[in-house]
């Protein structure tokens, strides 16, 4: 099937999925998270496929983002029905006016209509990305990288089983098999067919859309996350917060990719965090963090000298670029110049600092002594996400089922006229 012909019959679908109720669409994502478990092995099938072809052509990071297993695919199947657990947002009355002439003016929650999310190797979007578009009551289109396009087909296979099972239109739910960059273009200028677009992956893909798109986008993912460990800053807190942004899942977008410390701590701090990260993590026989260090943390401890594009580049990997800051101000003012809008945190017992540094970062997260890794639908509570988005309008950061609604007003009168 073509890529067009796929938008038009998920064009199709819209109306069933916008008339559906709550009931249906619970059952259809309960009936599509029982599918995915029955189909564990064609699954797992699929996915084997990917990982032998992608062995040798990316990273082992980026292996481990690919790679599916019985209980991978168990919390897939959950995140579905934590989905359906989730209060439906259509037709939620979000404000409601009544005029001195009797009308009474309603803005409603509504469906987007046909929601196309473009998306790299990460197998798990399938099942998050068409949970969320259909609760929210639109249908879905798919498009995810050659890397994972085995495993995408194979899981929505059984999603549409669900569906069906359910008495909804499969066509709702659809992935292009076109894995050329051409399919890609032809979601970004679907005009009349797709009513959002959401990319969900690196800097590159991001840009694409943004740069060739004529239909809506929802400017998404790319974190280059800091951590400014403030000279008020409990030091033991603050290694316990850039490990856990650093390693604790270094592929993903919130994971921390700069430390900024603050100079009157650096002589003390960097030692620590170097042994912590390095030497440590070695000790252990877990991956060590490669450290690439501004002038004057490499005055302080070992480490590889940053170079020019270190500051902006999303490693996705064990690697951490640390930067000696003169204060709250110095730290915001590199974030303004370096960052993506994602995620941001200070460490701090100065309340005033604390303060400062939320109110200047202008990112979608920031975080007062905590990890940027709780940036993400589940642990903010909404339900899996569709992704981050890093723009001001519409949405901003994790995007739930609101925000993946459009508004109209519904007025009702008894004759009025004007």
């Amino acid at each position: 099937m073509t890529t067009r012909e796929l938008l038009e019959r998920a064009k199709g679908a819209k109306a069933a999925m916008a008339l559906a109720d709550t009931l249906i669409k619970n059952r259809a994502l309960l009936a599509m998270a029982d599918a995915l478990v029955d189909n564990t092995q064609a699954v797992l099938t699929a996915n084997g496929l990917d990982l032998i072809e992608a062995k040798g052509t990316v990273s082992n990071v980026m292996l481990d983002r690919l790679a599916l297993n019985e209980e991978r695919i168990l919390s897939m199947a959950q995140g579905v029905r934590e989905v359906a657990a989730l209060p439906d947002p259509v037709g939620a009355v979000l404000t409601r006016r009544k005029r001195p002439n009797g009308l009474v003016i309603d803005k409603t929650a509504v469906p987007m209509g046909v929601i196309a999310i473009i998306y790299e190797s990460r197998p798990n979007v399938t099942s998050d990305a068409a949970a969320l578009a259909l609760k929210a009551g639109s249908a879905c289109v798919l498009r995810c990288g050659k890397e994972a396009h085995r495993s995408a087909a194979a899981i929505v296979s059984a999603l549409r089983e669900g569906l069906s099972a359910a008495g909804l239109p499969q066509d709702a739910l659809g992935l292009v098999d076109d894995i050329s960059r051409q399919s890609a273009v032809e979601l970004m200028q679907a005009s009349g067919l797709v009513d959002l677009l959401i990319p969900r992956g690196g800097a590159g893909l991001i840009r694409a859309c943004v740069e060739q798109a004529t239909v809506p986008v929802i400017e998404t993912g790319t974190g280059i996350c800091h951590i400014y460990v403030d000279r008020d800053a409990d030091l033991d807190m603050a290694l316990s917060i850039v490990e856990n942004a650093k390693c604790s899942r270094p592929s993903v977008c919130n994971a921390a990719e700069v430390c900024l410390v603050h100079r009157d701590v650096a002589a003390a701090f960097l030692p620590r965090l170097r042994e912590r990260l390095v030497e440590g993590r070695r000790g252990k026989g877990l991956p060590p963090v490669e450290l690439r260090l501004d002038e004057q943390a490499a005055a302080l401890i070992p480490g590889k000298p940053a170079g020019d594009e270190d500051f902006d580049t999303e490693f996705l990997d064990y690697i951490l670029a640390v930067k000696v800051v003169d204060g709250v101000d110095g730290a915001c003012a590199h974030i303004a110049a370096h960052s993506t809008g994602h995620s941001e945190a200070i460490v701090t017992e100065n309340a005033e600092a604390a303060k400062r540094f939320t109110a200047l970062v202008d990112s979608a997260a920031v975080y007062w002594n905590a990890s940027t890794r709780f940036t993400d639908g589940g642990e903010f509570g909404l339900g899996c996400e569709m992704g981050i988005s890093t723009q001001r309008l519409h949405a901003r950061g994790p995007m739930g089922l609101a925000e993946l609604c459009s508004y109209k007003y519904i007025i009702q009168g008894n004759g009025q006229i004007r």
